[in-house]
């Protein structure tokens, strides 16, 4: 049976202050086949730690018992409790090492209880980073402060909720519509520790990691792109599978990446994959294109393009973006193709990304298949390499303009009239004769 990935979280308005203590959890659970479910409940008087409890009791009620199971939790305490503490609170009757008795025991006791001939993987991820999953538990976490509620969506996409709320408040009601209509994906800058890399099989632990735009329209933002694709032809049905982005800014790495895997809702042939190791099983529940558009429309735009025989992967660009009606693409980014600028460069030699790779002697990757991500991080070298004069000239000015501003504010005065007013000691007359007695005999 193929694992359920479930994302667990807590909120609490006053954690522990007597009566102003409103507390939820939520849970995101995605299952293999991509039907969703979501949970969310909470309780009048609480704490942090007691919805972080809840929130990982629920998504071990509400999931089956012979499922491997893989939950993500952003509280260490959840996490460190039940793969680290447990065994000894149980082992001195639910007391911590100081003698105390353990807080929240009894759900710690319905959690232990839960777990117990299931296969389960605890995971920890940082909160409020970014990610996908988490931000939709953290969501339904502060939704289920006012209310309990569930919800079905099934992997075609249609809104199959199943509430049982004691909706509080109109803007509750608002809030719980707006969640169930939102696409699953969104904003995330990290990928999944347990992702392993092979595309030669269906892998749900991939995460699409999609950052946000933070840095869009910064002076010389420079985006460094390649993609894979079903086939040569964007007029004949070939359509994307990977797109992978690197960003730099004044020549420099931000650190943002965006990589992505995309259902192409067609069958790619044997010699396809081949050449980018990505099989239809991979993609099979992977984002359809419309449904992370905009994400990577909204990434891209007003930058400067850099790829690799950029034609190709605009051209499919395009027309993916004009599927979904964002048809100004072309003309919202700027392009630099490093094929043309290596043809300038080197006339009547071999210029592919292999051959750039080898001649300038940057970017040695292990590139047994052609992965956008892959190549855009060895592309970001080979361009850096091939404009080596500019970045030359980029550090002489940025370290005199430095040395210009640490200077910029001082004054020295003129202490030489002062030298006639210095007496030596008899001390200084001492040491200098020691000095040259150890030193000149």
């Amino acid at each position: 049976m193929e694992t359920i990935i479930a994302y667990t979280d807590g909120a609490c308005k006053g954690n522990g202050k007597q009566g102003a203590s409103a507390g939820g959890y939520g849970v995101h659970v995605q299952f293999a086949n991509g039907d969703v479910q979501n949970f969310w409940g909470g309780e009048a008087d609480t704490t942090n730690n007691r919805m972080e409890l809840m929130a990982a009791i629920v998504a071990l009620q509400n999931t089956p018992q012979d499922a491997p199971l893989q939950l993500w939790t952003d509280s260490g305490y959840v996490k460190d409790g039940i793969t680290k503490w447990i065994a000894n609170w149980k082992s001195r009757g639910w007391k911590k090492a100081d003698g105390k008795p353990v807080l929240n025991q009894q759900l710690w006791q319905q959690l232990d209880t839960l777990c117990q001939n299931r296969s389960i993987d605890w995971q920890w991820i940082k909160g409020h980073a970014g990610h996908a999953g988490n931000e939709m538990a953290d969501k339904l976490a502060n939704l289920g402060v006012h209310e309990t509620g569930h919800e079905f969506i099934p992997a075609d996409g249609t809104n199959a909720a199943m509430p049982t709320s004691q909706s509080t408040t109109n803007q509750t009601n608002m809030e719980k519509t707006t969640m169930q209509s939102t696409s699953q994906y969104t904003h995330n800058n990290e990928q999944n520790p347990a992702y392993d890399g092979d595309t030669s099989r269906k892998n749900p632990d991939f995460w699409p990691v999609l950052p946000a735009p933070n840095l869009r329209g910064a002076p010389e933002r420079q985006l460094i792109m390649d993609t894979e694709t079903t086939g040569f032809n964007d007029q004949s049905g070939d359509r994307i599978v990977e797109v992978g982005i690197v960003e730099m800014v004044g020549r420099k790495f931000t650190g943002n990446k965006l990589h992505v895997y995309i259902n192409p809702e067609i069958t790619m042939d044997d010699e396809v994959i081949r050449v980018h190791g990505i099989s239809n099983e991979f993609v099979s529940d992977k984002p359809k294109f419309a449904e992370v558009a905009e994400l990577i429309y909204e990434f891209m735009v007003d930058s400067e393009i850099i790829a690799h025989n950029a034609g190709f992967d605009m051209r499919f660009l395009k027309m993916e973006f004009d599927r979904v009606g964002l048809t100004d693409f072309s003309d919202r980014v700027t392009v630099t193709d490093t094929l043309a600028l290596a043809k300038q460069m080197y006339p009547g030699q071999k210029n592919s990304l292999d051959a750039l790779v080898k001649r300038l002697d940057v970017g040695k990757k292990d590139r047994t298949f052609h992965g956008a991500l892959l190549d855009s991080e060895i592309l970001a070298e080979v361009y850096l390499a091939m404009t080596g004069g500019q970045i030359n000239l980029a550090i002489d000015e940025e370290q005199s303009a430095t040395a210009e501003q640490n200077t910029q504010g001082l004054h020295f005065a003129n202490l030489s009239q002062l030298a006639s007013l210095l007496n030596t000691s008899a001390s200084d007359h001492q040491a200098d004769a020691l000095w040259r007695e150890k030193t000149l005999k």
